[in-house]
């Protein structure tokens, strides 16, 4: 990928409606959202490395305005759903810190019961479907959200994220192609943070300008996203979800991002094919949350130790939730069959005859 610096022209985002239309106290709480995301992970990261969590743990850290961003803008019929690095959505679309924690230690009171793990993270009653663990799995489940929205004339868009290794999957493209025929109110955001776990773009991808220039071959708007500025993710993200509720327009978003990490924890050469420089590079000139604590504090907004409060609160809100998952009960063995099929636990009439439509 190519390296930016310090010194890459950035357009000033501020002034767009939709950025304009914010108060102090919304500009204030996208940057609690941003940080309770940072601090709740790095919480996570310490227990997955004393061996308190299992499984795989995919950190979101670098990644937070794209989240936080896109997220703030989604209304009543607005839904998302993503890949498996979904503790930041989860946590943006109003899931609680316990819920969370406990899920990753595996315990009974985790949103998924502690049978999902890092991966899979739901709130449907939060228009959240979830974290996918199969690389691109998601997009044709977003597509549906689309299309249960067109279907029952609600005016709202479904975000679909996916990452930049994503892309090449066979059922992304067949979702491309389904949602520009039948004109469907879904928004792809790519969170590009250049690496297919650890190859890079150039090496696992095949594009002239970029990666959402793939929409023209679908007759799809689509756009870039500096996904450092908060108030260009809003804006341009504005655009396309307003256009998928008004036109039933489909359309792509590449959010160019970074993760400091690896793939996952678990990613053992995770500082072998990044060299320091550029990992440095991005952690001190394009952090999401260092730069919107500039802005809050140059615009006014906020002082240093207002927002110095508040990551405070956010580190003892993550604290407070691993106290929480470790005090919960394991879930017991009685109940490894529940949760597999909805309509078979709450024995729906679906569950009897083997078919499904969508209804009010």
């Amino acid at each position: 990928m190519s390296i930016a610096t310090a010194d890459t022209p950035r357009l000033d985002f501020a002034g767009s409606p939709v950025n304009k239309a914010l108060t102090a106290e919304q500009k204030i709480e996208l940057f609690r959202k941003m940080v309770r995301i940072r601090r709740f992970e790095q919480e996570a990261l310490k227990y997955y490395n004393a061996g308190k969590i299992g499984g795989f743990l995919h950190l979101y850290i670098g990644q937070e305005s794209v989240a936080a961003g896109t997220l703030s803008l989604c209304g009543e019929n607005d839904h998302n759903i993503t890949a498996y690095r979904c503790h930041g959505h989860a946590i943006m679309s109003g899931m609680d810190m316990n819920s969370l924690m406990a899920e990753l230690f595996g315990k009974a009171t985790g949103c998924s019961k502690g049978k999902g793990g890092s991966m899979h993270f739901f709130a449907p009653d939060k228009n959240f479907w979830g974290g996918h663990g199969i690389v691109g799995g998601q997009t044709p489940l977003g597509l549906g959200l689309a299309y249960g929205l067109k279907y029952l004339g609600r005016e709202g868009a479904a975000l679909c994220y996916l990452g930049d290794g994503a892309v090449n999957q066979g059922a992304f493209h067949e979702s491309l192609n389904i949602a520009a025929l039948f004109e469907l109110p879904v928004v792809y955001v790519i969170e590009n943070n250049g690496y297919s776990m650890g190859t890079s773009q150039k090496r696992s991808s095949s594009y002239r300008g970029c990666l959402a220039q793939r929409a023209e071959g679908y007759d799809m708007e689509w756009d870039v996203v500096d996904g450092s500025d908060i108030y260009e993710v809003r804006a341009k993200t504005h655009i396309a979800m307003e256009r998928a509720r008004k036109e039933h327009k489909p359309a792509i978003l590449e959010i160019n991002t970074y993760r400091y990490y690896g793939h996952s924890v678990a990613d053992a050469n995770a500082k072998k094919y990044r060299s320091p420089e550029e990992i440095e590079n991005y952690k001190t000139n394009f952090d999401p949350i260092r730069l919107w604590r500039k802005r809050l504090v140059d615009e006014g907004v906020a002082t240093d130790e207002q927002l110095d409060a508040i990551d405070k609160e956010a580190k003892a809100e993550a604290a407070a939730a691993t106290k929480f998952a470790e005090s919960s009960p394991a879930p017991t063995r009685e109940d490894v069959m529940d949760d597999v099929y909805w309509e078979t636990d709450n024995k729906t009439e679906a569950s009897k005859i083997g078919r499904h439509f969508f209804t009010d």
